[in-house]
């Protein structure tokens, strides 16, 4: 009896194997139209994806008939790569009201910016930029002038990097215009600045603005399950010079998140300085939330509109001359596949991007079996079992002590 009590707890504590992908475990399906099938595609995750997957897309699979396909999930964030190495200053002076100096560059092989560190503020000056492989300057070549300017007293932000095409000189000259004395130049780096541009999608919408007293506000919505990124605000082109705090409240009026969003278009003794910023980012909020611009005491902004925006998401594939593939999601307790396919991905010069037909109901679901622990679907079960188990013992107590009052 004894025995038969253990396999049965055995049993009970039992717990099932960890979940596996299976067609008929998908709720929903959609068809992938591939683009070119001799290269590599893509396709963008949508609205239809997010509202019906899982947050992570965890469960997204593809698959060639039966057979799986293998991809990776990629973020089209923005990317900067750059190495930054400081430059020695040579012969730092003046020459006729100009502040010029040399740049010892030889730490680096290839550049296309200059940070200069400035003690100075409330400017507005042009720097001319040559290059040599000759401290003489013999043979320079002139590279193209950059401008550089601080606001603080108007706070409209401040710029103190030179922009120069793809060069390796071992020496550079630069020339600035008047305002700035030689013993306010503190510094200098150089760096190669290797950027990609963020791709965005639009999520959710913006109401039209609203005026509360100093007060701009703009309600939006953005579906639960979209991840928010940023929102863009749409000013009046000639609308300038502003510089606006934004705060995100969420449905209960707490703030989330705040930024600033600015515009600077200044001419100075005939130098246009022009900067813009009409982003925030939002990263985490979604649902119903509210933006607040604090106007301050200035006019308010002409915003024609906001719009939230999700970061682009890129599911890459090699169709391998496949023309038609089939996407399965909405199995939530599907684990996140490892793929060497991205383990090892890389992404080609000019991928194809298929297109996702409409979003269907999977006519061969039937949902996964119960698959929790055998305790947890038989508690019925594991308790007559733990009440039998009792009572035995009850009884076999029992049947020794009248063993032990005999004698």
């Amino acid at each position: 009896m004894r025995h038969g009590l253990l396999v049965l707890l055995f049993l009970a504590l039992a717990a099932s194997d960890p979940s596996e992908p299976a067609i008929s475990y998908f709720s929903n399906l959609r068809e992938v139209h591939v683009a070119q099938p001799d290269r590599q595609n893509f396709f963008i995750v949508d609205e239809e994806l997010w509202n019906h997957s899982r947050p992570d897309l965890g469960d997204l699979r593809l698959y060639d008939g039966l057979t799986p396909v293998q991809f990776s999930i990629s973020e089209q964030r923005a990317g900067i790569s750059s190495e930054e190495v400081a430059a020695r200053i040579l012969n730092l002076g003046s020459s006729s009201g100009h502040t010029e100096f040399d740049l010892d560059v030889e730490a680096l092989p290839t550049y296309d910016r200059i940070r200069l560190q400035l003690d100075a503020k409330d400017f507005v000056v042009t720097a001319f930029v040559s290059g040599s492989n000759a401290l003489d300057h013999a043979g320079s070549i002139e590279l193209a002038p950059s401008t550089i300017y601080d606001f603080t007293s108007q706070q409209l932000g401040s710029n103190s990097v030179l922009k120069l095409p793809p060069s390796s000189f071992r020496y550079l000259h630069i020339k600035l215009s008047g305002g700035i004395r030689p013993q306010q130049v503190k510094g200098a780096a150089i760096y190669n600045l290797r950027e990609q541009q963020a791709s965005w999608t639009k999520a959710g919408t913006c109401a039209m603005p609203q005026q509360k007293q100093r007060t701009t506000m703009i309600v939006c919505d953005v579906p639960v399950k979209i991840p928010l990124d940023r929102i863009l605000f749409q000013v009046v082109p000639a609308q300038v010079n502003f510089r606006r705090t934004v705060s995100v409240e969420n449905a209960k009026g707490v703030q989330e998140v705040s930024g600033e969003i600015t515009r600077v278009r200044v001419n100075r003794a005939g130098t246009l300085v022009t900067a813009e910023e009409l982003t925030i980012n939002v990263s985490g909020t979604s649902g119903h939330f509210t933006l607040s611009i604090d106007n301050g005491d200035n006019p308010p902004l002409a915003i024609v509109g906001a719009q939230p925006l999700s970061l682009e998401r890129r599911v890459y594939f090699d169709p391998q001359r496949k023309t038609l593939l089939s996407l399965y999601y909405g199995d939530e307790k599907l684990s996140a596949p490892v793929y060497d396919y991205a383990r090892f991905f890389h992404l080609e010069a000019s991928p194809a991007e298929a297109q996702l037909g409409a979003g269907t109901h999977n006519p061969q679901y039937t949902g996964r079996p119960d698959d929790r622990p055998w305790s947890d679907r038989h508690m019925g079960m594991l308790w007559a079992v733990m009440l039998l188990a009792v009572i035995s013992l009850t009884v076999l107590a029992i049947r020794g002590l009248r063993s032990e009052a005999k004698p």
